[in-house]
């Protein structure tokens, strides 16, 4: 299978046109129409249906949609593999939702390659929506979630427990008289939401909702407001007089989990892994610290 086909056809998914996808790709729209042409005629059916300028996925092309990622995805780190540096002796593909890059993995990521210098790391920015699938194709070696994977195959490790505090940028607010604060919604996965609906149903609309915490920090510093954000990131700020704890807010955390394949053939590697992540001492990246 040409993967240039493949290619050509996720992007018209995505675009839902020939043209942007033409553009997108640097070819001609003929050429484009064309290599979907070729990829039906492989399959023997349909992949798009074509009225009136309205291109959509066929029944078809929606069950093939799936696999053509997974082969993309196979032979991209097949070429990886095959390029690594003589002197790293292998490479892991690793995981994690925006948030945990920032708040954890991105810290820790110095360390790992102090620590293991012979490894190539492919660092992967993904939604938890996606995570489970790659790591069942094992496209993705180990993966940082906050809601681990309820799939058989697949095997979770705790890391750590993350506390939550709400904060504001206004001093003396108290949980049940927040009115006029500007509260910020973050999305911290299926569990807290479900503890949010039960603790905080008394909280005012939200202004804002978000699921990066980059965005409601700057957002608060910016134009004021209260958010429920990770205590390893707070404590800088409430030092500096920028953020201040909310009196009487219930108490939140999230546990961290490390995922991965139970028969990933790296699972010795992925273990040591695990291991110091588990050992490293958290901190906040950089670029989330107060200057």
């Amino acid at each position: 299978m040409d993967t240039e086909l493949l290619k050509t056809f996720l992007e018209v998914s995505k675009t839902r046109h020939f043209g942007k996808a033409a553009e997108n790709l640097y070819v001609t729209q003929a050429a484009v129409s064309s290599r979907i042409r070729q990829l039906e005629s492989r399959l023997g059916l349909e992949l798009f249906s074509r009225l009136r300028n309205n291109l959509q996925l066929t029944p078809a092309g929606e069950r093939f949609l799936p696999h053509a990622e997974s082969v993309l995805n196979a032979w991209h780190r097949a070429v990886q593999e095959v390029s690594i540096n003589p002197n790293q002796s292998t490479q892991l593909a690793l995981g994690g939702s925006p948030n945990i890059w920032d708040l954890v993995l991105q810290s820790s990521l110095i360390q790992l390659k102090l620590s293991m210098p012979d490894l190539a790391i492919r660092a992967e920015v993904l939604s938890q929506s996606v995570v489970a699938r790659q790591l069942l194709e094992r496209s993705l070696d180990l993966a940082l979630v906050f809601d681990a994977p309820k799939v058989e195959e697949l095997e979770s490790v705790k890391l750590m427990q993350m506390p939550l505090e709400l904060v504001a940028t206004k001093p003396d607010q108290v949980f049940d008289q927040m009115n006029d604060i500007g509260y910020i919604m973050l999305d911290w996965g299926t569990l807290f939401s479900v503890q949010h609906a039960k603790l905080c149903k008394d909280l005012p609309a939200p202004v804002l909702h978000t699921n990066l915490a980059r965005v409601a920090l700057d957002y608060m510093l910016q134009a004021g407001g209260a958010a429920y954000l990770p205590k390893l990131l707070t404590d800088a700020y409430i030092d500096q007089g920028l953020l201040y704890r909310i009196d009487g807010a219930p108490e939140m955390h999230r546990d961290l989990f490390a995922s991965f394949h139970r028969e990933n053939e790296k699972r010795a590697l992925i273990e040591d892994v695990i291991r110091l992540l588990t050992n490293l001492e958290s901190q906040v990246a950089p670029s989330l610290m107060p200057d």
